[in-house]
């Protein structure tokens, strides 16, 4: 999937991926935000050769793929509204036109912003000084070399169709109330933190678990407070997070019904929240400069799905 691309075309990539069908990013949405509605090409290749309603996902999103499948979830449950007025029968993909909720039976999001991420909201913020918090010449170094990598390459289209703009805090929240809770979906979440106290209310990398290419990031996180043109406050709770998203974020969104984890009780149409890891942003990738083994996690995550009925 396009790596920098919006929930939304991500979740048309994933469609057309699983169903085996050319991407169709939808007549409306094209012509809102100023790419071309057909993408690459899956057809031959499905990833699910018959796919149907006797076949139920379980869904798996590492940080920003948790909005992703969230969003795809709630197309593939009741389609898009836009689109259908857009386009004509024949020419709609079955993407738009819902009606295949009972497709999905798990959603699982791992370090996701749910809520967004401090990270680009501060990064806009000219009331934060960036310059006041102190980290080493050789993190900054490893920031610039990350920063370069991630960088924006646009291609013309609505600067509101790339995932930076998803996942500021605002529009974050905003994506989080056009996507409905579905009743017979097990929700699973696990948020993490690799950070420690530091001076005052802030908080500061640990550095025997954060990323080197995430420091920086994470001490600018752990020491930023603010108020978005939406109201949304960001104190002290918004500083552990794990060098690339805030912790309380990656838990579930804000508002929706949520608990804690009970494994011997895990319920439908609910967050059940994992506990916190102490691990940073990369782990469940294998770790970039800092080597990571998240199979232990995924077998112990396997086993809990197995006993969903």
């Amino acid at each position: 999937m396009a790596p920098q691309g919006s929930a939304w075309d991500r979740a048309c990539e994933l469609y057309a991926q699983i169903a085996g069908v050319r991407t169709d990013y939808g007549k409306a949405h094209s012509a809102t935000y100023g790419h071309e509605r057909f993408g690459q090409d899956f057809t031959g290749r499905a990833l699910i050769p018959s796919w149907n309603d006797a076949t139920r996902l379980v869904l798996i999103g590492h940080s920003f793929g948790g909005a992703t499948i969230r969003l795809f979830a709630e197309m593939l449950a009741h389609g898009i509204e836009e689109e259908r007025a857009a386009t004509s029968a024949d020419e709609l993909s079955p993407l738009f036109a819902g009606g295949m909720a009972e497709r999905v039976f798990a959603i699982v999001t791992l370090a996701a912003p749910t809520n967004g991420t401090t990270a680009y909201d501060l990064a806009s913020d000219p009331s934060f000084d960036a310059r006041s918090v102190k980290v080493s010449l050789k993190h900054r170094f490893m920031d610039r070399i990350m920063k370069s990598s991630t960088k924006i390459k646009s291609d013309g289209r609505d600067p509101r169709d790339y995932a930076n703009y998803d996942m500021a805090l605002d529009n974050a929240q905003a994506l989080n109330e056009r996507i409905a809770m579905l009743p017979h979906v097990y929700y699973l979440s696990v948020a993490c933190d690799a950070t420690q106290a530091g001076p005052g209310d802030t908080r500061v990398p640990d550095l025997s678990l954060m990323e080197p290419l995430f420091v920086r990031s994470s001490a600018l996180m752990g020491a930023y407070s603010g108020v978005t043109k939406a109201g949304c406050v960001v104190d002290e709770a918004w500083h552990a997070n794990d060098g690339l998203v805030n912790t309380i974020s990656a838990r579930a969104p804000f508002g929706a019904p949520q608990k804690p984890l009970d494994a011997d009780h895990i319920e439908r149409g609910i967050w059940n929240v994992m506990p916190d890891m102490r691990v940073n942003h990369g782990y469940f990738q294998g770790g970039f400069l800092k080597k990571e083994n998240p199979h232990p996690f995924f077998n112990n995550l396997r086993e809990l799905l197995q006993t969903l009925e």
